[in-house]
Order: C-alpha cells, then sequence, then structure tokens
C-alpha cells in the first residue's frame, strides 16, 4: 500500500517540557522591546518557530519564547516566570485561568476542529460497511460517530468488516487512536464528542452522566494500549506509516502538512459528524502575555501566517479559504453539515478521563 511519503516537518517535538524552541532564534530581534516566555501545546511549535512569525512578531516589539506541554499537564507545572500559558482549547485554559487569577475574558486567537487521518484502504472499507461516507476523489468524507461507537462497543474487528479481508495490513480491533485524555487536550476532546453521542446528544454534567458512558469510553481507551502524550507525536505515527491505520488529529496538523506542498497520496481526511472543535485559548500570567495574545488575535499578518500554518483565525473564514484553496480535495472548508458537541466542564472532562484509563 502506498504510504505518504517525501515528509520532512519543520519541527519534531514530543509533548513534555524540556526541550525549548526559541522563536528568534537566530533572527535578528534588535526592534524586539520585551521577550515573553509560555508553554504551548505542541501542534503550535511549527508556528512559533517559523522565521515569517519571528519576523511579524518581532516588528511588534516581542521575541518569543517557548516550550511544549499537554494542554492539561500543563496544570501541574510550576509557570511562576512565565508570560503565558497557550493550551489547545478552553477547558484546559479555564481550568489555569482559575489556578493563576487571569482575568477574562481569554485571547483565542484560532481554532481547529478535530478530525481523523485514515489510510485510503481502511476510509474505503469503513465506507463500504456503513461507518463512513467518501466525497468524489476519496480525499475527505464524513465518520459516521453513531455507527462507529456501535462497532466498538460490540468489539468489532476489521476482519469482519466485508472488502477488508483483501488488505493485510487491516487486522484486529477497529479504534481511532487518541491521546492520553489525562495530560493531551486532543484525547480529553475526543472523549467528550464520543460520551455525547453515546449519551443521545447529551453533554455530562455530573458524576451520574459520567458513569453511564464510562464502560464504552474505558473501551476506546483500553484497546490503544499505550498512549501517545501529544497529537504531534501521533500525527508523525500516522504519515511515517506506523501503527493504526485511524488516528484522531487537528484539520490544523492536516492543513500545515498540504500547504508544505508534501505528496498525501495514501491520506483521507474523515471529519465527525459529531465532533469537537479546539478553541486555542491564551491564559495571560502577565501584562506582556496578554498583549501577546490579542497581538495574535487582531493582527492581519500573524492571522494570514497562522491560517498558512493550518489554524482557523477567529470570526473571518476568508483568511482560512485563501490559505487553503489548493487543498479542498482533502479539508472541508466551511464545515457545513456537521454537529458540535459541547465540551463538559473541566472537573467532568477530568473524570471523564479518569474514569476511561481506569
Amino acid at each position: 500500500m502506498r504510504r505518504i511519503i517525501g515528509i520532512v516537518l519543520a519541527v519534531l517535538l514530543i509533548g513534555g517540557v524540556g526541550a525549548a524552541v526559541v522563536a528568534g532564534r537566530e533572527q535578528d530581534t534588535s526592534t524586539a522591546t520585551k521577550t515573553v516566555r509560555g508553554v504551548i501545546g505542541s501542534e503550535k511549535a511549527e508556528f512559533f518557530s517559523d522565521p515569517d512569525v519571528v519576523k511579524a512578531l518581532s516588528a511588534k516589539g516581542f521575541t518569543v519564547k517557548t516550550e511544549t506541554a499537554g494542554s492539561w499537564a500543563m496544570e501541574d507545572l510550576d509557570l511562576k516566570g512565565y508570560d503565558f500559558a497557550f493550551p489547545s482549547s478552553k477547558a484546559p485554559a479555564d481550568a489555569l485561568a482559575e489556578k493563576y487569577r487571569a482575568r477574562q475574558p481569554l485571547p483565542r486567537p484560532f481554532y481547529s476542529p478535530l478530525v481523523v487521518v485514515a489510510h485510503r484502504v481502511a476510509a474505503s472499507v469503513l465506507a463500504a460497511n456503513g461507518l463512513a461516507t467518501l466525497d468524489g476523489g476519496g480525499g475527505r468524507g464524513t465518520l459516521k460517530m453513531a455507527e462507529y461507537l456501535k462497532a466498538a462497543e460490540q468489539d468489532r474487528t476489521w476482519q469482519r468488516l466485508k472488502g477488508a479481508e483483501r488488505y493485510a495490513e487491516l487486522t484486529g480491533a477497529v479504534y481511532i487512536t487518541s491521546t492520553d485524555p489525562l495530560s493531551s487536550n486532543s484525547g480529553a476532546l475526543y472523549l467528550a464528542a464520543a460520551s455525547y453521542v453515546a449519551a443521545g446528544d447529551r453533554v455530562a454534567a455530573n458524576s451520574a452522566d459520567v458513569g453511564r458512558t464510562a464502560p464504552l469510553m474505558r473501551k476506546l481507551i483500553g484497546v490503544q494500549g499505550a498512549q501517545q502524550p501529544s497529537s504531534d507525536a501521533a500525527f508523525r505515527d500516522f504519515i511515517s506509516g506506523a501503527g493504526n491505520p485511524l488516528v484522531l488529529v487537528y484539520e490544523q496538523q492536516v492543513a500545515s502538512l498540504l500547504a508544505q506542498g508534501q505528496q498525501v497520496d495514501d491520506l483521507t481526511v474523515l471529519y465527525p459528524d459529531t465532533t469537537t472543535t479546539s478553541d486555542h485559548t491564551v491564559v495571560p500570567l502577565t501584562a506582556e502575555g496578554r498583549a501577546l495574545g490579542e497581538l495574535l488575535s487582531s493582527d492581519p499578518k500573524l492571522r494570514a501566517l497562522a491560517a498558512r500554518h493550518g489554524f482557523r483565525p477567529q470570526g473571518d473564514t476568508g483568511e482560512f479559504t485563501a490559505a487553503t484553496a489548493a487543498h479542498t480535495t482533502y479539508l472541508n472548508q466551511k464545515l457545513t453539515g456537521f454537529h458540535q458537541a459541547p465540551v463538559p466542564a473541566s472537573a467532568v472532562l477530568h473524570e471523564m478521563a479518569r474514569r476511561a484509563r481506569g
């Protein structure tokens, strides 16, 4: 089977604070008037290390130094001395804002829906068995969440799906690889969407609600074995041809890859018909951190660069549409016909993740 080839990612990072990405390293920062430090989700590392982003920030008086961590893992870090935290969605951001008494509203510069990347043969088998639908060229489609969850509950294997017998690589349980929901935002949001669909389109509000879907959530996580701590690592595994043929990632990661001009013949992007959107939210810890968050939200140059890296800037769909015009074979620019699952409160989502992990 053809694999995605010719891929060289600009930054290879694994979630967890440790390796610092210095925005501005080897760049002329003589115009910068302030240096700000932050902890970010790994999916934003390439954005902050992009020389064009460095230049645009420097022109506005900023040198930005970043370290990566899982969005939920940020809550366990000592952020004294940092100017901002930049998790991948509102729930961990709100928890951090409460802990550090950050003033609301929090800047939300851009967002990205969660998608499932699939190898072409896997996507075609799912479609043949009513678990997905594919658009004309086969580069994108829709994952039917209710049908997928029913298959997971029944411990369905690829061998039980018609058409899979032609592909030796399709064996074992049918499941989506996700990140660790205790530390990673995408893994937690996967549970939020799955539990919402499993509960008949009801958002979990308390422990009793969590308990009703907990057995299925444990199946979704338990079948995966060891999980990656970040979506960056999971996506790199997929594009290298390793591991499971279905992987949950951010749409931004796919859009960024396409923008690099990489060959992706063996890729289908499945948009779950019920999904969650990841609102990348800045938690200002200092006045400088808030100024940076507001700049990322409002500056036209930085917004255009965010769209070039696959993010959807808040408030204007035109920037993302223009940046991804050449890639509609894989990307659903308008996101029409999809249902947005509400995300439970932070404490409820934490409990859901703990119980899913057993």
